[in-house]
């Protein structure tokens, strides 16, 4: 599957503006680390665009991905791309192995955490996120409290990252596509 065929299954399935933008934050994370990292980023692209494809179908877990992923399956979509997918959920029993599946795993939360904390700044911009900040605002569970902290840090930790080399490093993926995130001010 390709990126074009991976954007209209997440407009298929999904109709919120919100988890759209949050999948297409995902993937300016995961495409910078794929340029990083010498990987394929189309793959990369893919996997981050359909990691919560099923969301809006099966909200719960342990429901999502895994009534998910036969649907992918269907699709033609690789069994490489779609077990990145099942092992961002702690919950799926898939270890995470892969750089691919790490990535997806540590750009998840981080990159829904970092729109969060554009949407408090005054110009409600990704440019106005500071590193400080966002370990500050990790440091509030009251705010955006459905982040799991826990897998921010522990996505980095995978990956084998400083928290603040990670953190600054999606900042600025995400400044790259801040328009059609929604986050350019």
């Amino acid at each position: 599957m390709n990126r074009e065929k991976a954007w209209q299954t997440v407009c298929e399935f999904v109709q919120s503006d919100g988890l759209r933008k949050h999948m297409l934050s995902v993937e300016a994370c995961m495409a910078a680390y794929a340029r990083k990292y010498g990987e394929d980023e189309e793959k990369w692209a893919v996997t981050a665009l359909l990691h919560d494809f099923d969301w809006e179908v099966h909200p719960q877990a342990p429901d999502h991905p895994m009534k998910g992923e036969p649907i992918l399956a269907e699709r033609g979509v690789s069994e490489e791309i779609r077990r990145a997918i099942l092992s961002h959920a702690n919950y799926s029993g898939v270890a995470r192995e892969s750089l691919l599946e790490k990535s997806l795993f540590a750009c998840d939360e981080l990159a829904g955490f970092l729109t969060a904390c554009a949407y408090v700044k005054p110009g409600r911009s990704i440019a106005e996120v500071e590193v400080k900040s966002v370990r500050k605002k990790l440091k509030d569970k009251a705010f955006a409290r459905a982040v799991n902290r826990d897998d921010v840090i522990n996505g980095a930790a995978e990956m084998g990252l400083d928290l603040d080399e990670h953190i600054a490093f999606c900042i600025e993926a995400m400044k790259e596509r801040a328009a059609s995130l929604g986050l350019a001010g």
